[in-house]
């Protein structure tokens, strides 16, 4: 179920030069799970704009974002106090009820936020949480230092090898010997699919996808399951990793 509403933003800054973290203030009662997103509608653009839940309280959702283009670089100019039109509760999100002792959370890039909120709930669950950050180089990492603070066992592989293991995530995981008994993970489709056809336990995948409605109107994102095509904004983003035809 998700909800129009008004948010009032209480912070807007950078983390890294392309990626900023942003606060609103509203009503997040329709936020029931790590993983949903809000569609944000943004003032000249036809689209909104689908944006991951990286925390939330009972008056505050916290979003990290990444300018990739017009819409969201025009997001980056806008300052506390301004106003934003929102749909909240978008998405199935992550189950932290899964039965499990040692999940594995695996973020690329941008899949990294809604993995946050998803390892505070883990932990509060007794569950011991491993973590691996994958990003192009040391100057794009942000919140490890936050994951760390949660106490999981934070490690971050960057593709050039300027910090943590040089690689992939995968490369990290093999690396570290970090044993799990269930993952979750985020990130580009190529590094789902790796994940997916490699790691010998059940899972679930977070897809990233351009939207149109955000709500299961206009069937513009889709992938392929066994159960025929989903929809990723509606069915998803979150999904089986055995329910996936690659």
């Amino acid at each position: 179920m998700y909800k129009k509403g008004t948010y009032r933003i209480i912070e807007n800054r950078p983390l890294t030069p392309a990626v900023y973290r942003m606060v609103v203030g509203g009503n997040t009662q329709w936020i029931t799970r790590p993983g949903q997103f809000v569609n944000i509608e943004l003032e000249g653009f036809y689209l909104r704009r689908p944006i991951s839940v990286c925390d939330y309280s009972d008056n505050t959702i916290t979003l990290i974002y990444k300018v990739v283009g017009r819409g969201t670089e025009a997001m980056s100019h806008m300052e506390a106090g301004r106003d934003l039109d929102m749909l909240t509760g978008l998405g199935n999100g992550f189950d932290p009820d899964v039965e499990c002792l040692r999940p594995l959370l695996v973020g690329g890039g941008v899949g990294v936020p809604p993995l946050y909120r998803l390892a505070k709930d883990l932990i509060a669950r007794g569950r011991k949480v491993s973590v691996v950050l994958g990003f192009n180089t040391a100057a794009e990492i942000f919140y490890a230092d936050e994951f760390r603070a949660l106490g999981a066992d934070v490690h971050v592989a960057t593709a050039d090898g300027s910090y943590g293991v040089k690689g992939f995530v995968t490369d990290a995981i093999r690396d570290k010997e970090i044993g799990f008994d269930y993952f979750y993970a985020c990130g580009p489709l190529p590094m789902l699919k790796t994940l997916s056809l490699s790691c010998g336990t059940s899972g679930e995948l977070s897809f990233e996808e351009r939207m149109g409605c955000g709500f299961g109107a206009c069937m513009g994102c889709s992938c392929k399951t066994l159960t025929g095509n989903k929809r990723i904004c509606k069915d998803g983003p979150v999904m089986k990793r055995e329910e996936i035809i690659w």
